[in-house]
């Protein structure tokens, strides 16, 4: 399906949504463009003027579809979140991304190299632009940034061996396989949806296993009871047949 810029008096023109390709390279590349946008998500989650998405279509130049770029990731600040099929920067005041993010392979390292770079740095002029193999196929170090100074694009030098995003306020860092967002301001580092699953699974867990031990601790407690309870019967009933042994003997009262 296709969106449709329909202007009066002219011809309709399409917008294709889609180029059929599948999402992402591999599924290592796929769970990281999906956290990404997640973990961006919940760092945004206040701000109502950020929007976050990843391939996307993003067309350029009003009434050519060919000028389109498809970023794995992208932040545009200012624009509003609302939903979008495709973006057009002529219907964002021009506006388009502050920062980019693609997960790259050797099968996309000369597009994201080339032809992306040049549209990212002087027709778009997305302001930062990070490169990440997860697989570590191509690219050295894996992790690579670029910031936009005075038209071009300058490496991003490394702070405490992450990348500090001036766009963001964040450092992206790599974490094995995966991509990771480290907030310098409050010292958190921000998990994808089926991380905090997990840290949730192992927190109920815990909590179970916990409510277990308090519950075993519980009837021992009780066993504990019953048994001295039996056993101060026990001496009661034993005082009480020596007291009437004593009293069944001569001489006694």
């Amino acid at each position: 399906m296709a969106t449709v810029d329909r202007k009066r008096g002219a011809k309709p023109i399409y917008y294709p949504e889609s180029d059929g390709k599948p999402i992402g390279e591999t599924p290592i590349h796929r769970l990281n463009l999906s956290g990404l946008i997640e973990m961006l998500e919940d760092y945004y989650e206040h701000d109502p003027t950020a929007y976050i998405s990843g391939n996307m279509f993003l067309y350029f130049e009003e009434g050519d579809p060919r000028k389109v770029v498809c970023p794995d990731v992208f932040v545009a600040r200012g624009v509003g979140r609302r939903d979008r099929r495709i973006y057009c920067t002529w219907l964002e005041g021009g506006k388009g991304p502050d920062l980019v993010v693609e997960l790259t392979s050797p099968k996309t390292r000369k597009e994201d190299a080339g032809k992306k770079l040049l549209i990212y740095q002087d027709v778009l002029q997305v302001r930062e632009y990070f490169r990440f193999d997860p697989l570590e196929e191509y690219l050295k170090p894996p992790l690579q940034g670029h910031r936009l100074v005075e038209g071009r694009y300058v490496p991003i030098e490394p702070v405490d061996g992450r990348l500090p995003s001036e766009v963001t306020g964040l450092h992206f860092f790599q974490d094995g396989t995966d991509l990771k967002l480290f907030n310098p301001r409050t010292g958190e580092t921000y998990l994808t949806l089926a991380e905090r699953r997990a840290e949730r699974q192992q927190l109920y867990r815990e909590q179970e296993e916990q409510r277990r031990q308090t519950e075993l601790a519980r009837q021992r407690a009780e066993e504990q009871a019953r048994q001295a309870a039996e056993a101060l019967a026990e001496v009661e009933r034993l005082r009480a047949e020596i007291e009437a042994l004593r009293k069944g003997q001569p001489g006694g009262e």
